[in-house]
């Protein structure tokens, strides 16, 4: 078995789910990881897919020709999981320009990579001003995680970090 990994992006419309697993279900892949969102109008995702070799080239064609949907894929060996150097960190800050990069790049020079990041950002409830809210999953050796907490922290006053895993 490989994996297939699929993004695409399409507007919105009720069936794109349902279209996608059964192709891939008709041509005998097994529906893995996956991260889809609907974002202003559009729907996009990222799925993950184990599936026979020998089966790749025509589950891609296949869904190349969906209409409105825009397919990127990549295939990759399967590696062991790194579930043992992993923290889950959600943070809560106000909304500004650059705050991604800014936390991305302590992630960086701290020797974290990066696995997962979920944000968003809407009106806090007593103030209406703009927070952003993240959740990361990030691989780091466990003796470097203290500093990385450090070095977020010190990216503003604002910035509240609770550790979920």
């Amino acid at each position: 078995m490989s994996l297939l990994v699929v993004s695409f992006i399409s507007p919105d419309r009720p069936g794109i789910v349902d279209t996608l697993s059964d192709l891939i279900n008709q041509h005998g892949g097994n529906w893995q990881t996956s991260s889809l969102h609907h974002l202003h109008g559009l729907f996009a995702g990222t799925v993950e897919i184990a599936i026979e070799e020998n089966l790749i080239e025509k589950l891609i064609e296949d869904l190349q020709s969906i209409p409105s949907l825009k397919i990127v894929s990549q295939t990759t060996p399967r590696k062991d999981s790194q579930q043992d150097n992993v923290i889950v960190l959600e943070l809560t800050a106000n909304d500004r320009s650059g705050i991604i990069q800014e936390i991305s790049s302590k992630v960086h020079k701290q020797g974290g990579n990066l696995m997962k990041l979920v944000s968003t950002t809407g009106p806090a409830a007593h103030t209406g001003q703009d927070l952003f809210k993240a959740k990361m999953t990030i691989s780091i050796n466990p003796q470097d995680k203290d500093t990385l907490i450090d070095a977020l922290e010190g990216i503003s006053d604002d910035l509240m970090i609770d550790i979920t895993h």
